[in-house]
């Protein structure tokens, strides 16, 4: 009965010292601002890379035959779009966790935390209160504002710690890499025009012969190139799909699951008085 009665009260005491310096809000605040700026970057990657493609979808590239550089690209063309649209989503789910953030972490649920605390404080070292009822429903509202004020931010920095050991890294790696490859697609395009051979003497016609020639050779190798740059960034989108799923969706729900687990078992064991 006292064990719990002083765990309970260590609880309060604790939970309403951090609630009110904002310690543990201003590390999730923090955790939270990197990953919506590393998702919004990736996101204007994605949007970048979808925006050469379709402005090269129909370029035009060959001598005496033509060849569209967009049927390279079709293959990683709805990709891309489906990609932009997961970005999408996972950037507008970080946004909602700074809301959520900013919620929790507001006075009104400070305070209520606070007067929550000291009620039950009062109740558990009140003989007379104690006897009754009362205590283990005190202590029962207690955990319920507990969970309201922290469960967002335990969430985030939980999620984000696990996302910055092992995640991360990679995150920057798979988006570094997209850009580049998105140059590269971009500096792929090219629109090779035959000249008419209108008004052209002999020698000015044996001349663009060669050079159309050259520029078949060319042209060969930076389609060659292309195809393997879009091959790239398949790879470089699937990683981040899962990265930025496993960031935004499994992770949470995985340690919400957890937490939901651990509170069954402390309202099962330690409301009880």
């Amino acid at each position: 009965m006292d064990k719990r009665r002083i765990i309970w009260t260590l609880l309060a005491l604790i939970a309403s010292a951090v609630a009110v310096s904002g310690v543990a809000d201003h590390a999730a605040d923090s955790y939270a601002e990197d990953a919506l700026k590393r998702a919004l970057v990736t996101f204007a990657a994605a949007r970048t890379l979808n925006g050469v493609i379709s402005v090269i979808q129909s370029t035009e590239v060959g001598v005496g035959v033509t060849v569209s550089v967009g049927q390279i690209l079709d293959p990683i063309n709805d990709l891309v779009e489906q990609f932009s649209s997961v970005m999408l989503v996972a950037a507008s789910s970080l946004g909602l966790q700074n809301v959520l953030l900013t919620i929790t972490a507001s006075r009104a649920v400070t305070m209520a935390l606070v007067i929550a605390s000291i009620l039950a404080i009062v109740i558990l070292w009140t003989p007379r209160l104690n006897k009754n009822k009362m205590a283990a429903g005190a202590s029962r509202i207690l955990l319920v504002i507990l969970v309201v004020r922290f469960i967002v931010p335990v969430l985030v920095i939980g999620t984000n710690l696990i996302s910055d050991a092992f995640l991360a890294p990679q995150q920057a790696e798979a988006t570094a890499a997209l850009e580049v490859t998105g140059k590269a697609i971009e500096e792929a395009n090219v629109d090779v025009k035959t000249p008419t051979g209108e008004d052209q003497s002999i020698m000015d016609r044996l001349n663009s012969v060669i050079d159309e020639s050259l520029a078949s050779v060319n042209i060969s190798d930076r389609l060659a190139n292309l195809q393997e740059n879009a091959s790239k960034a398949v790879e470089h989108i699937v990683d981040l799909i899962v990265l930025f799923v496993l960031q935004t969706i499994i992770l949470p729900l995985a340690f919400l699951w957890l937490l939901v687990q651990m509170l069954k078992g402390i309202t099962a064991r330690w409301t009880q008085f």
